[in-house]
């Protein structure tokens, strides 16, 4: 088991983390089977930003983006889906990556089978909806997003927030994906801090959220 130790989170800041995660693989290894894939676009969250979840002060919902670096905050979006960061700054102050999208490496059968299935309590419009990862177009889907990669992996807010990356079932691996080249840009789906260009993902990369 070859994962990042906790110096690469501690020396660095949040928006340079934002950029070395990319190429790195996000594993998780559950009693149904390992599941990964390689970090392929991430966003960055900082203190002064208002777009941050800890921009105002510390509540039950964001009290894991205080914590430690190297550590989890996982949150729940729209009621039901949720979404992974990665804690970046030092304890107390609030600062996270968020992985956006994963081009799968590992376990895409069980990936599969975990998105079939939440398709069967999510929204009532998708529940018809199913991923083929036979197909490159049902592949791509598989991580091509934050709360379809949560998903895929099996990562939950009630197991996994707080969880450390370094000793715990979900953890980063060292860049397989190296020779690339990075774009920057702004954000998805923020109204307050959105021309801040805090985005970053592999330039041409077709499991990349949105270009």
């Amino acid at each position: 088991m070859n994962r990042l130790p906790l110096d690469f989170y501690e020396q660095h800041d949040t928006l340079t983390l934002s950029q070395l995660l990319l190429g790195c693989e996000l594993v998780h290894e559950s009693p149904e089977g390992t599941a990964a894939g390689i970090i392929v676009e991430t966003e960055g969250y900082i203190t002064g930003d208002p777009a941050c979840h800890a921009y105002r002060r510390a509540t039950a919902r964001n009290a894991a983006m205080f914590g430690p670096a190297g550590t989890l905050y996982v949150y729940q979006i729209y009621n039901h889906y949720h979404c992974i960061n990665v804690v970046t700054g030092p304890e107390g102050v609030g600062e996270a990556v968020l992985i956006r999208a994963l081009q799968p490496t590992e376990g895409t059968d069980l990936m599969a089978i975990r998105r079939n299935e939440a398709f069967k309590t999510g929204f009532e419009r998708y529940r018809n909806n199913t991923v083929d990862p036979g197909t490159s177009e049902g592949f791509r889907n598989l991580c091509n997003g934050p709360g379809k990669l949560v998903i895929s992996l099996g990562i939950t807010r009630t197991d996994h927030n707080f969880s450390s990356l370094v000793t715990g079932s979900v953890y980063i691996r060292p860049p397989v994906l190296r020779d690339f080249d990075m774009v920057t840009t702004t954000r998805i789906g923020i109204t307050q801090g959105a021309d801040l260009p805090y985005r970053y993902y592999v330039k041409g990369n077709r499991f990349v959220s949105k270009k």
